[in-house]
């Protein structure tokens, strides 16, 4: 390190599907403020998931006020404003970058019939040519579900024409903000990367233009790209302003939530992995190769070295799983509810939860898959309920792990636990005896992509090297496997691909577009 990184502060965005968390960290990792607020997903119709961005922006600005007139950091001593969050949502942005309509989540299936006609076939739902053309070119492909940014942008262009005419440049949420922030337009491989439209293989700054063809996407709407984890520019003076800023506090590239949990673990080495429970969840590590295992819908996406690439997989309702249980089924906070769960033993009496109440994307790409309760009695209870859905959330990941383990060619002997889940004892407890693994729960785990973009800025900025973060990002505590109780697990893991392929038909023929 060439200075004293606690001095200095960065203004963070960590854009969850529940809303922003506006930050205000310290270049050594400390939050010194956050606060989030919800925005409300908007479902006008079926397979429709949209927000409302101006909203997002309104926020983060009274946040970031509100932390620094409290005195969180000094306002002299911020230095950079970074943004990380959800991503394979579109916002359709207008030329003054304001927002030219709702922001359509990676939740919005609506338009899959139009990434259906560019890339649907039968090869595992793939034309086999296109399917080629895209793996070599990205490491992905735009699914023919629907959910990602592809569907997205024809979905405005086909389904909104009103819109995608006032549209200058479709972003990810990320790109938005930082745009906004900025002043400019900007993006990255790394924030494009679920788009699949990146050429991968050479200096990650140019589109495929071949692939841009076959979707019929205006080229002129897609954002220039420059390096993924630099410097954008400065702070747009009329920000400045309104946040009473310097205007020569640089703005940092957006990056995705994965990116910012990459770095936010503190396991950056080839091979060391870490496991996100947030509204959704994941498996990832760095790997060094760009690959992909179709099949298990896993790939890799540029990460924020020329030469690096991260583990992209993903579970649709991990986190999600919970808060609908509490708000739906079983009242309380989510303290009580896990401590409700401790009365149920390992195995919730007999009861498996199905955790895909927004589909599946790996190890299984099936978006009609849905949730549900295998096992229940007359003697099942509350807590037995509530302890299968940590468990279901957990064997989901466990289902996860060796394909994950494979594709990264190396057995993971310790994970990095983080987000908001992670904060349970008992749901750490749960992965690591569901995973048999060791599981390493990073300090305050809800801050850690906060964390994480906080040391993005101090890696663009030239403050500390990559080598530097692990010592940044010090390990709350350690979770080892129940030589009692894995075998429990072991049981029901092999039990969940089961009643999903017993089932898969039936969430077929009763699907519902939401």
């Amino acid at each position: 390190m060439t200075v004293d990184p606690a001095r200095w502060a960065v203004l963070t965005v960590d854009l969850g599907t529940g809303g922003p968390k506006t930050s205000l960290v310290t270049l050594d990792g400390t939050i010194h403020f956050s606060e989030f607020t919800a925005v409300e997903t908007e479902r006008p119709s079926p397979g429709r998931a949209l927000q409302d961005a101006e909203e997002w922006w309104r926020q983060i600005l009274a946040s970031a006020r509100r932390g620094l007139d409290g005195g969180a950091v000094r306002r002299e001593s911020v230095r950079a404003v970074a943004v990380t969050g959800q991503w394979s949502s579109v916002v359709p942005t207008r030329a003054d970058l304001s927002p030219a309509g709702p922001c359509r989540m990676w939740l919005d299936t609506s338009a899959s019939r139009h990434s259906q006609r560019i890339v649907g076939g039968p090869v595992l739902g793939y034309d086999p040519r296109w399917l080629t053309a895209w793996l070599r070119r990205t490491a992905g492909v735009p699914s023919p579900r629907g959910g990602d940014p592809v569907s997205h942008m024809l979905g405005f262009q086909h389904d909104e024409p009103g819109i995608a005419a006032g549209t200058a440049h479709y972003l990810e949420p990320v790109d938005h903000l930082t745009s906004r922030f900025a002043g400019r337009v900007h993006a990255s491989a790394a924030s494009m990367c679920g788009a699949w439209l990146v050429d991968i293989r050479d200096d990650r700054t140019a589109y495929a233009s071949e692939l841009v063809s076959r979707t019929g996407i205006d080229p002129g709407k897609l954002p220039p790209l420059s390096a993924s984890g630099g410097v954008v520019g400065s702070l747009a003076p009329a920000v400045a302003a309104v946040l009473g800023l310097a205007d020569d506090v640089a703005v940092v590239a957006g990056t995705p939530d994965l990116h910012a949990a990459w770095v936010g673990s503190g396991a950056l080495g080839i091979g060391q992995a870490h496991l996100a429970i947030s509204t959704t969840s994941w498996i990832s590590c760095a790997v060094a190769a760009k690959k992909t295992d179709a099949l298990h819908s896993i790939a890799t996406v540029p990460g924020l070295t020329p030469e690096g690439h991260l583990v992209a997989d993903n579970h649709e309702a991990a986190g999600a799983s919970l808060t609908w249980l509490r708000s739906q089924v079983v009242d309380g906070s989510y303290e009580e509810l896990c401590d409700e769960a401790i009365h149920s033993p390992a195995g919730s009496n007999g009861v498996l939860f199905q955790p895909w109440l927004a589909g599946m994307r790996s190890p299984v790409d099936d978006r009609s898959a849905r949730g549900g309760w295998t096992g229940m009695s007359l003697q099942t209870t509350r807590a037995d309920l509530i302890r299968s859905v940590l468990e279901g959330v957990a064997l989901q990941s466990r289902w996860l792990l060796g394909p994950v383990e494979k594709f990264a060619g190396t057995r993971f002997d310790a994970l990095r636990i983080l987000g908001g889940g992670a904060e349970s004892d008992l749901w750490c407890q749960i992965h690591a005896d569901a995973l048999g693994r060791r599981v390493e729960r990073v300090r305050e785990p809800m801050a850690a992509q906060s964390r994480g973009a906080a040391l993005i800025a101090a890696l663009a900025l030239g403050i500390i090297g990559f080598d530097d973060v692990p010592a940044l990002v010090p390990v709350d505590r350690a979770f080892v496997p129940d030589p009692q109780v894995t075998p429990v697990y072991d049981a029901l893991a092999r039990e969940l691909p089961k009643v999903y392929s017993g089932l898969k038909g039936t969430f077929s023929r009763l699907r519902s577009p939401r």
